[in-house]
């Protein structure tokens, strides 16, 4: 068993021990019904007394071979609105770039919870989607619509 597989393992108990409220985060499973460590559907609910509360947001979390030495990549659906989140999906974020705050000893939870952070508090050094990122710099009413708007599609039941 690789590293990788060793340090999932471990997150995945730990998860299961102790996760934050309104969050999920589970392995997804390979077509055999096997779990698929390296690859996790998680949900990340907006903080209350946000534009983002009152839903839970859908992430992928894909850990590299080479985790804990590389980070995963966390992804929204397409077309995700936020400054930080690339159209891709692809979340910018300091903590998940190898090259700027990375450390091996982050935890699945952190993760989680820098993403939800960086929700409501995006960081406009940082931009990866130029839609987004003008509006809330520069016209806080449309991006307040739009993440409102956002929101009402991933509502929590």
């Amino acid at each position: 068993m690789s590293l990788c597989d060793i340090r999932l393992q471990e997150e995945r108990k730990s998860w299961r021990k102790d996760h934050p409220f309104g969050f999920y985060a589970r392995p997804q499973k390979n077509a055999d019904g096997t779990l698929d460590l390296r690859r996790w559907t998680a949900g990340i609910p907006g903080k209350a007394g946000t534009s983002f509360a009152n839903a839970v947001y859908p992430v992928t979390i894909e850990f590299p071979e080479e985790f804990p030495s590389k980070p995963p990549k966390v992804k929204f659906p397409a077309g995700f609105y936020h400054p930080n989140v690339y159209p891709s999906g692809t979340v910018c974020l300091s903590i998940l770039n190898e090259e700027q705050d990375w450390r091996p000893a982050i935890t699945l939870k952190q993760i989680v919870l820098g993403v939800q952070e960086l929700l409501n508090t995006p960081n406009p050094d940082s931009p990866a989607q130029e839609s987004a990122w003008k509006a809330f710099q520069k016209d806080k009413v449309l991006y307040e619509k739009k993440v409102l708007e956002q929101a009402k599609r991933y509502a929590s039941v």
